[in-house]
């Protein structure tokens, strides 16, 4: 029966993808040696381990929305869920690399977009935790398969800067927002009565008038 190891060994920007996308470049071991592997459907849960890093002052001020005051980060300050992917990986006999690819989102309502975006440097604590089936050549001859159990898991702490450039090539000093549609017909409303051009005079002419 295998014996899978996963550890991812880099991560990238895909270049030209029609959405922000990093792919994760994982490395697949099979401790059973020798033993073919017919294919994998692999299922990875990504957390973020927030706690397993240190962070500055800036950043608790830009994660104020996220954790709440610096004071209270010993009960705020908890892994989060990121994002789930798959993959299917190809035949092999004792190892091989292939390519986990996770689509990223700029959206602002979301608490990893959040977390990333609160970064000024460093790196993300990430954990991958696997499930799925392997197909493999069993003993007899014949395909069999197995279940991935939730103990396989790897850690890799992904550069912020990786991130960033990622997010600045698809969205240029610029950054996405969603809020409700009756809150974008006042907003809609306010530019147009103001008779201003741009959406941003029109947030920074808001933003101007005292609380």
């Amino acid at each position: 029966m295998p014996d899978l190891q996963f550890k991812i060994q880099s991560a990238e920007a895909v270049p030209f993808a029609a959405v922000p996308m990093l792919a994760f470049h994982l490395l697949v071991e099979n401790s059973s040696h020798g033993q073919a592997i017919h294919s994998i459907a692999l299922h990875a849960q990504i957390q973020i381990e927030a706690p397993r890093r240190r962070y500055s002052a800036n950043e608790q001020e830009r994660l104020l929305d996220l954790f709440g005051e610096p004071e209270r980060w010993r009960q705020t300050l908890r892994p989060m869920l990121w994002t789930h992917a798959d993959v299917t990986v190809p035949g092999f006999t004792d190892s091989i690399a292939v390519e986990l690819r996770v689509p990223c989102s700029f959206d602002f309502n979301l608490a990893a977009t959040k977390y990333f975006y609160g970064l000024s440097n460093g790196d993300i604590p990430l954990i991958l935790l696997f499930s799925g089936r392997c197909f493999y050549v069993g003993n007899s001859g014949g395909l069999e398969v197995a279940r991935i159990p939730w103990s396989k898991e790897t850690r890799f702490r992904l550069p912020v800067s990786v991130w960033r450039e990622m997010m600045d090539g698809y969205y240029p000093n610029s950054a996405w927002l969603r809020i409700r549609q009756d809150v974008f017909d006042r907003l809609y409303q306010y530019k147009s009565h103001a008779g201003v051009a741009t959406w941003e005079e029109a947030l920074e002419r808001l933003l101007a008038v005292p609380a």
